[in-house]
């Protein structure tokens, strides 16, 4: 971490295993599966999960959504953020300890690398501290290398959710595609190899609201000091108090001693559990570093439903109602209507008014075609003058719309128009209006 003197405190990480260890391996290889192996899965010709930014179109496993989709979009959002509310009140900082990119790209790529190439905690101590020589000088240009190469690979996978993925693997993208894989690239290379906790301590907003949605009762790793102080002493190892031996500092990859308490800085990983339930058990005792909260250090009963995990859980279950009701109807293409440019109305020669418009239409239905009619409401013996339009998947178009009523039907000179387009899929209702020729000779 960064010292006072603005200077990089190295945290030399010790290599621990225990069975939270194991734990955190297991989803580090589902969430790996997600980085790597989602873009390249296709559902009716489509990519399960791609957000085109250019056609402001996302495709989420067979279905498509547009711009007239943002409602899902925001309550998407809504969901995640009360859901982060909901989880850190109950389980603290777990997301950081299991699941943040951060934290498994560390973990699973940079620390074995450096380990490999330079050895465990106390070689690499030995070596940085020796200076300058060219075996140290090649071991970090080869570790470099390949934390390049792997910053290159995450930052690809990473953009496969925003570009097709066979075009970018194939390097028939975009130039733009491929300039911001190089600043992802760039990004991560810098957190590989100096950055590292310091983007946890410094940079991550979540370290610092974490403690307004937090209280007594959230889960968080705590030690123990009923059992383990007073520390050291030749009855340590008997009594089962803490002996000392620090690896639970050694191991902690934010550089803290959970001992001296909670701390923001702690991203719960059980590093320090696994690290002292090895240390203990070789004793004959338990671990003096567990899950625990604040409550039950203190003695008191821990609640796991308060005010707020209630509003939060209320919050979510409100979003997903909503959420749910609309899926349910949602129509599977966009239609919109605008009045032609520079027209307002006509006369024909048999009298009736002529209103002209712009009818656009695009097809968000996976794998399939798909044809519109139109038909309008809202003024007697209207006529519309619009063929049938079909349409391919993902295809769009516009076309003019004329709708046509008899004069005598005009009583105002402007009408409320409502406009109907139906597909095989369903309906969409759209409101504009139709100028007469009421109360005026012309336009």
């Amino acid at each position: 971490m960064l010292g006072f003197a603005g200077t990089r405190n190295w945290v030399y990480l010790q290599h621990i295993d225990g069975a939270f260890q194991r734990i955190r391996r297991r989803t580090f290889l589902g969430l790996h599966l997600i980085l790597f192996g989602l873009p390249w899965l296709q559902i009716d010709g489509n990519p399960a999960l791609m957000l085109d930014l250019p056609d402001r179109r996302l495709y989420s496993f067979g279905a498509i959504f547009t711009a007239t989709d943002t409602i899902l979009l925001v309550l998407v959002l809504l969901f995640l953020a009360f859901a982060l509310f909901f989880f850190t009140s109950l389980f603290g900082r777990l997301w950081c300890g299991y699941a943040c990119p951060q934290t498994v790209l560390l973990d699973a790529w940079v620390r074995p690398i450096e380990r490999w190439i330079e050895g465990e905690r106390t070689t690499r101590i030995r070596r940085d501290s020796a200076g300058f020589s060219w075996a140290r000088a090649g071991r970090k240009a080869a570790k470099w290398t390949l934390f390049a190469l792997a910053a290159f690979v995450v930052s690809m996978s990473f953009m496969s959710f925003f570009t097709p993925t066979r075009e970018l693997w194939s390097g028939n993208a975009s130039g733009v595609s491929y300039a911001l894989v190089g600043i992802f690239a760039a990004g991560w290379f810098l957190d590989f190899t100096w950055f590292r906790e310091q983007f946890c301590n410094y940079l991550c907003p979540y370290a610092r609201f974490q403690s307004a949605m937090t209280d007594d009762n959230t889960l968080i790793i705590a030690y123990d000091p009923a059992r383990g102080d007073p520390r050291g002493g030749k009855d340590a190892k008997k009594d089962g108090r803490c002996i000392e031996c620090s690896k639970c500092v050694t191991t902690c990859p934010q550089g803290i001693d959970i001992r001296d308490g909670f701390q923001l800085e702690c991203i719960t990983c059980a590093r320090c559990i696994d690290a002292c339930t090895d240390v203990m058990g070789r004793f004959g005792h338990d671990s003096l570093i567990g899950y625990s909260n604040l409550a039950t250090l203190a003695g008191r009963r821990t609640r796991f439903w308060r005010p707020r995990t209630v509003a939060y859980a209320a919050a979510l279950t409100t979003i997903v109602a909503v959420g749910a009701a609309l899926v349910t109807v949602r129509v599977p293409f966009e239609a919109s209507v605008s009045r032609m440019p520079g027209s307002l109305y006509t006369v024909d020669d048999d009298g009736w008014v002529r209103n002209t418009y712009l009818l656009r239409l695009a097809n968000n239905r996976p794998g399939a075609s798909q044809s519109f009619t139109v038909s309008v409401e809202g003024i007697t013996d209207a006529e519309v003058l619009t063929p049938t339009v079909e349409l391919k998947e993902a295809e769009g178009r516009m076309v003019a719309m004329v709708v046509r009523a008899p004069a005598i039907a005009a009583t105002a000179r402007t009408l409320p128009l409502r406009v109907h387009v139906m597909s095989e899929s369903g309906e969409r209702v759209l409101d504009t209006t139709f100028k007469t020729a009421a109360g005026g000779s012309g336009p």
